[in-house]
């Protein structure tokens, strides 16, 4: 046989054997949940974490699985990789977030195949490899003066608490100082039974933890966790949905974005005063703080308020847009205009109606909605990306009928919805079966993780702390550095514990689920949509090319 012939043969072989793998490991992570099984409330339209139901009693730590709860409470796992619940043991730390997910044969299906780009390549990325272009509005087009928006959720918080719940105000009522700053960092988890703090590895070795505001020692820490484990962020990390709802989500809290940042100092705080009033001891039993502090965030950020121009939060921001808000540059809505030129682009948040209209205006201004084929509002993700809610069609800012796929029309603006039938939507505007996508956004489960897991759809993710912590080879600053930056906790992107430095749990979801990290949209406008950039996909250097422009000083000597 000549060696030509050979070379068929092979091609032909590994052909079928990719298409095998896709079979078999791919579509797990294509698996779409069902409806969610738990009703979320108008807090922050679904764009942070979902509410929880209330706590009559604490729940205890199942023994024997931290999934061992009904089957269709929780969500179904996404990897068939992983076919057993987590627990507290060596198996379970070496498991990665979802295997499944980001094997390589997973990154061949989402290079969709169709394409005859050239750019199409393992560690490129370009706007113009993608028929549609999508984006989160809140820290993605639109961007928040964070310290003055986080001091004014901590007032109203706070407030809350003390008026509406009886807590003592010694602590809650003293005005911010450095070291409040210096304890909030966006990503930190809460154990809300044990009153603490937490930060953990992408394998979840819990690295570094407070009681209340009290850093705990590495004593403490083994003697807290023992082994450094807890079967609730094993679980976590396995699969990052999984806390989302249901018996888990009332152990857990994971704070992701600068609108329940604060809620770590808050329900620190607390514990603190408990502490002190109980003789400087923990009471007897469980702390019981968090469903109060849930209860204050969904009074706060009620998406009637806006309407009524009820409670503190709102009218703040509606009476004073300049302190909290920030104006996109011309260059940004300039770019956002050329790419809809060649692009479908679309946006996707989940602020209401009307309250997206009235921070969109003031950042894009007054025809803001011209520059996407489709907006959807009060998307609830990351149950947008994976549930099956309809499609209400506005009445002025009031949810009406729904519209269906088809009924889907170009210009105009949704409430809630799913990714299915948008899918659909970009289907009859391309032309083209399986069209590709990318969404951009800030949320690193919301916007990150799930489309690009259960989706298969591509993402940017931003990331301020970025630019805050500082680039290699860049000496530009962020304004809020102060708050986003913490010698409480160290670096978003790496932990240090035991005088070993490893990379975040965060830093691994930037690494594994999106194509690129900038620290604000407006580090690519002046790029065309053909400038390649280096993805996180280029072997050689996975955990550190997609970085744009810059690395995070930070990362740089993982």
């Amino acid at each position: 046989m000549t060696s030509s012939a050979k070379n068929c043969l092979f091609i032909a072989s590994e052909f079928n054997r990719i298409i095998e793998v896709n079979r078999v490991i791919v579509n797990p992570c294509s698996r779409r949940y069902s409806q969610l099984s738990n009703s979320w409330s108008s807090w922050r339209g679904g764009n942070s974490l979902p509410p929880l139901s209330p706590m009559s009693s604490r729940p205890t730590t199942p023994r024997s699985s931290a999934l061992a709860v009904p089957v269709g409470i929780l969500f179904p796992r996404l990897s068939t990789l992983i076919t057993t619940a987590p627990t507290a043991t060596t198996t379970t730390r070496k498991t990665r977030i979802n295997a499944g997910c980001h094997a390589p044969i997973a990154n061949v299906n989402a290079k969709r195949l169709h394409s005859t780009k050239a750019s199409k390549i393992m560690g490129v990325f370009r706007f113009s490899d993608y028929d549609c272009v999508g984006f989160d509005l809140d820290n993605t087009l639109l961007r928040y003066n964070v310290t003055n928006m986080v001091t004014l959720e901590y007032e109203c918080l706070s407030k809350f608490l003390v008026e509406k719940r009886g807590y003592d105000p010694k602590y809650l009522y003293k005005p911010l100082a450095l070291q409040d700053y210096d304890f909030m960092q966006k990503g930190l988890v809460l154990d809300f039974a044990r009153g603490n703090v937490l930060r953990f590895s992408p394998t979840g070795t819990i690295l570094r933890a407070s009681h209340g505001t009290k850093i705990l020692s590495e004593e403490e820490l083994d003697a807290v966790y023992p082994d450094r484990r807890w079967n609730v962020t094993d679980a976590f990390t396995s699969d990052l949905l999984v806390t989302w709802n249901g018996p888990l989500s009332e152990q857990m809290r994971t704070l992701l974005d600068y609108f329940d940042m604060p809620a770590s100092l808050v329900f620190a705080k607390t514990i603190d005063t408990i502490d002190e009033n109980n003789g400087g001891n923990s009471p007897p039993g469980e702390y019981t703080v968090w469903p109060d502090v849930l209860d204050g965030l969904i009074d706060m950020f009620d998406r009637e308020n806006f309407a009524k121009d009820d409670g503190r939060y709102f009218p703040s921001l509606k009476g004073n847009p300049d302190k909290y808000l920030h104006r996109s540059s011309p260059k940004l809505i300039s770019w956002l205009k050329d790419l809809k030129q060649t692009r479908v682009t679309y946006l996707i948040t989940g602020s209401n109606a009307d309250f997206a209209e009235f921070t969109a205006s003031y950042a894009l201004g007054k025809d803001w909605n011209s520059l996407f084929d489709i907006v959807v509002c009060y998307a609830k993700k990351p149950g947008f990306f994976t549930g099956s809610r309809p499609f209400l069609k506005l009445d002025g800012y009031l949810e009406g009928e729904i519209a269906t796929a088809s009924e889907l029309k170009r210009g105009s603006i949704y409430s809630q919805g799913n990714w299915k039938d948008l899918k659909e939507f970009f289907v009859s505007l391309t032309g083209k079966t399986s069209p590709s996508c990318l969404y951009v956004g800030d949320n690193l489960i919301q916007d990150i993780y799930t489309p690009k897991c259960h989706a298969l759809c591509d993402t940017v993710a931003v990331v301020e702390e970025q630019l805050a912590e500082g680039m290699q080879d860049h000496s530009l600053s962020h304004s809020d550095e102060q708050i986003l930056n913490s010698k409480v906790w160290g670096s978003y992107f790496r932990i240090e514990s035991k005088n070993k430095v490893s990379p975040s749990l965060w830093s691994h979801v930037i690494n594994n689920y999106s194509k690129i990290c900038v620290p604000s949209v407006e580090f690519i406008v002046n790029n065309s949509l053909d400038t390649p950039m280096k993805s996180f996909g280029l072997e050689v250097d996975r955990k550190l090319s997609g970085y744009y422009p810059g690395k995070p000083k930070s990362v740089v000597t993982l």
